[in-house]
């Protein structure tokens, strides 16, 4: 019983730490794509003269994702560290228990030897007295040899488990030495982009006032933007107090509400440089988010995360296109669209396109505005997307 506890006692943690590692490794890999995405475009940005709000807001997506990166290795690392202690921790108890397995096998060979008295096996039966007792000696005998052997394969498997343990062990120790390198290596890295970072909000620090003069523009449309989406949620609100859903409306709503935190992006690939609410972008320089910013790079399609039906299609001063698509009581807002390919009244897909992100032809990059709505409620986009597009 005690040899098997031990065992389980390095197996069992070796089965689920290798779960957890593999999916702490698998996060870590995504959040390394995620990273390169992001430096090439900042490429383009590196080779220009000024740099804007949205290179600062891609610089600190960066180094969030690095920070992110560095906690997952310190938590690898410690992982494997707990399991060194419990590996050395087994080996210890393992060996003690072989020690006594040793000594019991041989105190086992000395007994049997002293019960025969030394004869050969087959002179210590034909030494009977009558047939019962020659029986009795045989049984004794066989009942010996087999629980010798038993004994014996219960120090085999010991020992192998040990060999097993020992050489876990070493990968151990090397994994842990190639884990706390690439920590120090990201924590470089993360230096180096935060000495970037501070280079950028200095610049931008100098251009302060024009900056707010810009986010002030910004504002102006976002608020243009909110009052035309808020009027024709409006409109759908009371069209939909006048017509009621319809079943498959309102099984489009439930469901939609069912995957929150499940929504593929609207894009295929991107990174989130402006949160939902109040963003405090520099000292005295802030921003109130009506949902959330996607900057994507190269020619993006923008798609719907859900089924249902396009509600709104409408240009905004300063925004170009946005298209709003009705999922039941639940809507979802995708602004700053060009070549749209849907029309009010069209029926849509998941992941089904609904036309290209606009690009500057500067940066060759672009900026989805995100937004999702329970009738004429705000909610946090981000927390209905799912954690990878």
């Amino acid at each position: 019983m005690r040899i098997a506890v031990l065992i389980l006692l390095f197996f069992c943690p070796a089965s689920v730490f290798g779960q957890t590692r593999a999916e702490l490794e698998q996060r870590r890999k995504q959040t390394l794509a995620d990273i390169e995405y992001v430096d090439n475009m900042l490429k383009a940005t590196i080779k220009e003269r000024s740099q804007g709000i949205n290179d600062l807001k891609i610089i600190t997506n960066r180094i969030s994702q690095r920070e992110s990166v560095i906690e997952g290795l310190r938590n690898e690392v410690e992982l494997v560290s707990y399991r060194i202690e419990l590996n050395e921790l087994s080996i210890e108890m393992m060996e003690e228990s072989l020690s006594r397995l040793r000594e019991g096998y041989a105190e086992n060979i000395r007994s049997a030897m002293n019960a025969m008295k030394g004869y050969h096996p087959s002179i210590f039966i034909l030494s009977a007295r009558d047939f019962n007792q020659g029986y009795k000696r045989i049984k004794y005998i066989q009942q010996a040899a087999k629980f010798r052997r038993k004994q014996a394969e219960i120090i085999s498997e010991v020992v192998d488990v040990i060999v097993d343990s020992r050489a876990r062990l070493r990968r151990d120790y090397n994994e842990l030495i190639e884990l706390r390198a690439r920590e120090e290596g990201q924590k470089r890295q993360l230096e180096t982009e935060q000495q970037r970072k501070q280079r950028i909000v200095k610049e931008l620090t100098g251009r302060e006032k024009q900056l707010q003069q810009e986010l002030e523009t910004k504002r102006r449309t976002a608020a243009r933007i909110q009052t035309e989406i808020n009027k024709l949620i409006e409109e759908e609100k009371r069209r939909a107090a006048t017509t009621d859903l319809t079943p498959e409306q309102r099984l489009t709503g439930s469901d939609f509400s069912g995957n929150r935190g499940k929504l593929p992006w609207p894009v295929e690939r991107g990174v989130i440089t402006s949160r939902y609410g109040k963003q405090q972008l520099m000292k005295n320089v802030t921003f109130d988010n009506p949902g959330i910013e996607i900057t994507s790079a190269g020619k993006t399609e923008v798609r719907s995360v859900f089924r249902g039906e396009v509600a709104r299609v409408f240009a905004i001063q300063g925004g170009n296109m946005a298209v709003i698509i009705r999922h039941g009581k639940f809507m979802t807002v995708y602004q700053n669209i060009v070549n749209v390919k849907v029309r009010p009244g069209d029926k849509v897909e998941t992941k089904q396109a609904i036309g290209e992100l606009f690009l500057s032809d500067r940066e060759n990059k672009g900026i989805l505005t995100f937004m999702v709505y329970e009738e004429t409620v705000k909610l946090n986009p981000e927390l209905w997307l799912a954690g990878k597009n």
